[in-house]
């Protein structure tokens, strides 16, 4: 078997002698020093991830959107010793969460934004289980784990969409949570003003649709998920027409010339999506416009958010994958859509968009 030398850039990398070589010389000490400063933040990043995670649970944050207060009250309100507050209010200045001015602790900007994004409190509040399935991360990665969180949103995919409603209603809310973003993205990406009427196929309580009501407010719009999650649809979205069903075995309705999947088909493995693309081909009408937006792989460039987040993510739910804009865009041309030209995402850890148009 032939093994190929590494690149000249990757065997200096590897060279002890180079990297202090690289000390005495300044045109490349700075670009060392960034590039351990990276080495490191990686290698801390689950010790980053947490104390966000203690910051959120302890409330500290929140108390800090009230008002700045000093390390008692706050060890107070945490109901910890007060020098563990301080490695831990520490951690969040490290961070850029905190910051500490005059004897007094302060929300700091980034900390504000943090509480402000909708979701994000929600996804690391349930992050815990994820850091459970990452355990043994070796063993997680050749499949010999069963991950908990695989189990965590189970109605999704099994009969207890059927029995189970406040667990229906759970995931319907800390997904609506978050959709506010997905929606302003999305909808900066796509123009539906040449469009009659608009299909959002696994779309929850609509809050998707909610939005896509308020930019076009003469567009008539249908829902389509599961009976125990459109039974909560947002009564107050204008011209709304609800299908319970799910997509898995029912034919989705016609009438629509445009459909939107909004942070659907990564929950999915390769033949549901296949099929789902066969189901949105034989509803749409020759020129109706199929939309797909979720995060995504970046191929060939990987994505630090997607390609290390969302696609471990997605394969703790063991039900689907994260997939590229040219995978997606694949398999529509595979199922009679022609590709419509992309474009660049504003935020691709929030969403990213394919279209195509029946043929």
């Amino acid at each position: 078997m032939l093994t190929r030398r590494p690149g000249l850039l990757t065997r200096l990398a590897l060279s002890p002698r180079f990297h202090a070589l690289a000390e005495r010389l300044p045109f490349l000490r700075s670009h060392a020093r960034a590039e351990g400063r990276a080495l490191f933040s990686i290698l801390s990043g689950f010790v980053q991830s947490q104390s966000l995670l203690a910051l959120v649970e302890l409330r500290l944050l929140h108390r800090l959107a009230e008002g700045p207060a000093d390390a008692a009250t706050l060890a107070q309100t945490a109901q910890m010793p007060l020098a563990r507050l301080g490695v831990l209010m520490q951690a969040g200045a490290a961070l850029r969460l905190v910051r500490h001015r005059a004897g007094l602790w302060h929300l700091a900007p980034r900390g504000a934004a943090f509480l402000a994004v909708p979701g994000l409190e929600a996804m690391v509040r349930h992050h815990p289980v994820l850091y459970r399935d990452l355990a043994d991360p070796a063993a997680f990665f050749r499949g010999e784990t069963v991950p908990e969180l695989a189990g965590f949103w189970p109605y999704v995919f099994g009969e207890l969409a059927q029995t189970d409603a406040n667990l229906a209603a759970r995931y319907s809310a800390l997904m609506s949570d978050s959709q506010g973003l997905v929606a302003a993205d999305t909808l900066r990406l796509v123009d539906l003003s040449d469009r009659k009427r608009l299909m959002d196929v696994g779309g929850g309580t609509g809050a998707f649709l909610r939005a896509v009501a308020a930019r076009y407010p003469s567009l008539d719009l249908s829902l389509f998920d599961l009976p125990a999650v459109v039974a909560k649809a947002d009564p107050a979205i204008p011209r709304l027409t609800v299908h319970p069903g799910s997509f898995r075995d029912t034919a989705l309705p016609n009438g629509a010339d445009a459909i939107s999947l909004v942070r659907v088909l990564y929950d999915h493995p390769d033949t549901v999506v296949r099929h789902l693309m066969q189901s949105a081909h034989a509803a749409l009408p020759p020129g109706g416009r199929l939309i797909v937006s979720e995060p995504m792989s970046g191929g060939d460039r990987p994505c630090p958010e997607t390609d290390v987040y969302f696609a471990v993510y997605t394969m703790a739910m063991h039900t689907g994958r994260t997939r590229s804009a040219r995978e997606i865009s694949d398999i529509m041309q595979e199922n009679g859509f022609a590709p419509r030209p992309m474009r660049r995402p504003m935020r691709p850890f929030v969403t990213s968009v394919v279209e195509s148009v029946r043929a």
